[in-house]
C-alpha cells in the first residue's frame, strides 16, 4: 500500500488556523472526521492525547507526528497539515513544529496500513524532503513531493535487501532493537535514524522493529552471539533475556531519533555495560561469565533470583495450607487434613526446604560457571542440614564456587593426557571434598552458633527498637520495588523465618504489599491524575498488591519516579514498623493474604498495618500529582 492511498487531497491542510498544540490536534482530528474517517472524534482525540502524555510525539526538526490506534478510527487515514508561523508542540527539541502528520489507524489494522504509516514517519528524517513540504503551493504539489520519495524509499529498501547477504557475510558488527508504545511513528524512525548514521560511519548494523505489526527483522541467535554490542532504542518491553552476557546500551527510543550518533558512537567505543538476564545463567562461557558477574553482590543476586521460585511456588503452598487451620498438616492435631499436609510437605519440607541450597548452588556457579554448582549447592545442603541455616548458604556458595576456581588454576599444569578426566572425575571430587570439609569442620557450628544469638537478640527487640527494624526493612521493599535494594530485604526476612525469628518477614511482606496496594487507590480515588489506561491497570494492582507481586507498581515507578517512590517508600516503611510495632509475625515467606492464616498475633492487626501503609502512601500519591489534561 502507498501513503496517497492514506493521504487524499481532502486530508492536507496547506496552513492551519491553530495557534497551539491543542488546537492543531482538535483541526486536524476535525478533518479527519470531516471526511469520515472517525466514527468517533471524541474518543480519537482522547486517545491522542493518551499517547501524548506518555511522551510527545514533537520529534524534532520541524516535525510532530500525533498518532493513535483505536477502534474510534473508521478507516486508516493521514492528515498534513502546514504552519509557516510555527506551533509550539512541546517537541524534544524545543522548537516551534511546522509540519504535522496525524495518523490515524484503526485497531484491526492490517500489515499493510501499518507498514505504510511507518513508512511515512521514516521519510520526515530527511532534511530536503521536509524543506520542500515547506515550501509546496499546493496540495498537488504536496502529493507529487511525497510520492517521489516514498518511491525512492522503496527503491532503496529493495537495493538493500540484494546486498543484505554480502554484508552478513562479514558479520553484523552491531544490533539495535527499537520500540515505542504504540508502535507506529517513533519505532521506525529511530530503526532508520540507526540505519543511515551507521551506513554513514561503515558500521554494519541490523536493526529489529517492535511495532503495531509485531516483531521485524527478528534478530537471530548467532547474530546476537556474534555482535559486540546491542542498542535498545525502546520505551516498551523487549525480549532481553536472549542478550545475557551481552554488552547493551539503553536508551529511550526518542534518542534513538534525535542522539543516533551518540549512540553509534558510544556502543562502538566498548564502554557499554554487560546485560544481565534475570535467570542470570545465560553467559555462554565461564569467561563471558566472570567478565559480567564480577562483583560480590552480582553472584549474590544470581543466587536469590534463581531461589525465588523456590520461595514463591513453597511459600503460596504452604500458605494456602494454612487455610485449612494453623495446625491442619500435624497428624496429631484435631485439625489435621491430609490435603493440606500434602501442600505443607510439597512447599515447605521440600520446596523451601531446597531453598539455601539452590542459593548456595547458583551463587557457586555464577562463580565458576558449571564446576562451582555441585559443591556450593552440597555445602548448602549441609548449611541446612546443620542449622547453619541461610548465612551458612550463602558462605557455602562463595565458598563452592572459589574452590572450584583454584581448583582449576591448581590442575592448569597437567598434561594435556589428563584433560578428558578433570572435568568428570578430578573437578567434581576436590571441590566437593574440600568445601565439605571446610563446611563440616570450620563453618557449619559456629554460623549456627551465630544465626540462633542473631535470632534471640531480634526476638528481644521491643518498642521503638522493633518498629525502627520494621521501619527500615518495609521502605527497602519500595526502594526498587523487586530490585537488588528490596532483594536484600526480602533476603534477610527469608533468613530469620529459618532461624525461628518471624516478625521480620511479616514487616517485609507488610511493606512489599503496599506499593501496588496504594496505587490501586490512587487510581480509583484520583481517577483525574491517571490515564484511562493508567487507572485500568491500577485495577489490577489490587490482586497484585494483595499477593505479594510489589512488582506491579513499577511501570507507575517508571513513568513517574519523582512522585511514586517517594510516596511508596513513606507508606512501606510505616506499614513495615506498625507490623512489628503490633507484635506480628508470619511462618510463610510468600503468598500475602494466603499467608493470613499463618500470621502470628492478630492478622487483623498486620492487615490494618499494611492499609494504613497503602491509604498514607495512596493519599500522598494522589495530592502530589498533577491532573491529567483531559483532551
Amino acid at each position: 500500500m502507498r501513503i496517497n492511498e492514506l493521504l487524499r487531497r481532502d486530508l492536507i491542510i496547506l496552513d492551519v488556523k491553530a495557534q497551539s498544540k491543542d488546537e492543531v490536534i482538535a483541526e486536524l482530528a476535525k478533518q479527519l472526521d470531516k471526511g469520515q474517517y472517525l466514527s468517533d472524534k471524541d474518543q480519537f482525540i482522547e486517545a491522542i492525547w493518551d499517547r501524548e502524555n506518555q511522551t510527545s510525539t514533537g520529534i524534532g526538526d520541524t516535525v510532530a507526528i500525533p498518532h493513535a490506534k483505536t477502534k474510534a478510527v473508521a478507516k486508516p487515514a493521514i492528515v498534513f497539515a502546514r504552519s509557516q508561523a510555527g506551533i509550539d508542540y512541546d517537541s524534544l527539541d524545543g522548537k516551534p513544529a511546522h509540519l504535522f502528520f496525524m495518523i490515524a489507524a484503526s485497531e484491526g489494522a492490517n500489515d499493510d496500513h501499518l507498514q505504510t504509516l511507518s513508512r511515512l514517519s521514516t521519510l520526515l528524517i530527511d532534511e530536503d524532503f521536509r524543506n520542500k513540504l515547506m515550501g509546496a503551493n499546493s496540495e498537488d504539489e504536496i502529493m507529487t513531493i511525497i510520492n517521489q520519495k516514498e518511491e525512492e524509499k522503496l527503491s532503496k529498501e529493495a537495493a538493500n535487501e540484494v546486498s543484505a547477504t554480502d554484508s552478513k557475510a562479514g558479520g553484523i558488527e552491531l544490533l539495535a532493537v527499537t520500540g515505542c508504545p504504540t508502535g507506529i511513528a517513533h519505532t521506525y524512525m529511530a530503526a532508520d535514524a540507526l540505519k543511515d548514521k551507521a551506513e554513514a560511519k561503515g558500521v554494519s548494523i541490523k536493526v529489529e522493529t517492535n511495532g503495531s505489526d509485531g516483531v521485524k527483522n527478528r534478530l537471530t541467535a548467532e547474530e546476537i552471539e556474534q555482535a559486540k554490542v546491542i542498542i535498545i532504542a525502546a520505551d516498551t518491553k523487549v525480549e532481553m533475556d536472549r542478550f545475557a552476557g551481552k554488552k547493551v546500551l539503553r536508551r529511550g527510543v526518542s534518542d534513538g531519533i534525535r542522539k543516533t550518533e551518540e549512540l553509534i558512537d558510544t556502543a562502538m567505543s566498548g564502554d557499554v555495560p554487560v546485560y544481565e538476564s534475570t535467570g542470570g545463567t545465560s553467559a555462554s562461557s565461564s569467561d563471558s561469565s566472570s567478565g559480567s558477574r564480577s562483583s560480590f553482590y552480582q553472584h549474590l543476586m544470581n543466587g536469590v533470583s534463581n531461589m525465588l521460585p523456590f520461595v514463591v511456588g513453597g511459600g503460596l503452598l504452604v500458605a494456602i495450607s494454612f487455610l485449612f487451620g494453623i495446625h491442619s498438616a500435624d497428624p496429631t492435631h484435631a485439625d489435621y487434613n491430609v490435603f493440606a499436609a500434602a501442600l505443607n510437605t510439597i512447599g515447605g519440607e521440600n520446596a523451601l526446604g531446597l531453598m539455601v541450597a539452590v542459593l548456595a548452588g547458583f551463587i557457586g556457579m555464577s562463580i565458576a560457571d558449571r564446576p562451582g554448582f555441585a559443591p556450593a549447592m552440597i555445602g548448602g545442603f549441609m548449611a541446612t542440614a546443620g542449622d547453619a541455616g541461610f548465612l551458612g548458604g550463602l558462605i557455602a556458595g562463595f565458598l563452592g564456587g572459589y574452590v572450584a576456581l583454584l581448583v582449576k588454576k591448581a590442575l592448569a599444569g597437567l598434561p594435556k593426557t589428563f584433560d578428558g578426566i578433570k572435568t568428570i572425575l578430578f573437578y567434581p571430587v576436590l571441590n566437593i571434598l574440600i568445601t565439605g570439609l571446610l563446611m563440616y569442620f570450620v563453618i557449619i557450628e559456629p554460623v549456627a552458633w551465630l544465626m540462633n544469638a542473631l535470632s534471640g537478640w531480634l526476638s528481644g527487640m521491643t518498642g521503638t527498637n522493633v518498629m525502627l527494624l520494621g521501619i527500615i526493612l518495609g521502605g527497602m521493599m519500595a526502594i526498587d520495588m523487586g530490585g537488588p535494594i528490596n532483594k536484600t530485604a526480602f533476603t534477610f526476612g527469608i533468613a530469620m523465618i529459618d532461624a525461628g525469628n518471624f516478625g521480620p518477614h511479616a514487616a517485609v511482606m507488610a511493606g512489599g504489599m503496599v506499593p501496588p496496594l496504594a496505587i490501586a487507590f490512587a487510581t480509583i480515588f484520583f481517577k483525574s491524575k491517571f490515564t484511562q489506561e493508567e487507572r485500568q491497570a491500577g485495577k489490577t494492582n489490587i490482586a497484585l498488591g494483595s499477593f505479594f507481586i510489589t512488582e506491579g507498581a513499577i511501570p507507575f515507578a517508571a513513568s513517574d519516579p519523582g512522585r511514586v517512590l517517594p510516596a511508596s517508600i513513606i507508606g512501606s516503611a510505616l506499614a513495615g514498623g506498625l507490623t512489628l510495632l503490633f507484635g506480628v509475625g508470619i511462618q510463610a515467606p510468600h503468598g500475602g493474604v494466603f499467608a493470613f492464616p499463618a500470621v502470628e498475633g492478630s492478622w487483623v492487626l498486620y492487615l490494618l498495618a499494611i492499609l494504613i501503609g497503602a491509604i498514607v502512601s495512596g493519599l500522598i500519591l494522589g495530592f502530589w500529582k498533577k491532573p491529567i489534561d483531559k483532551k
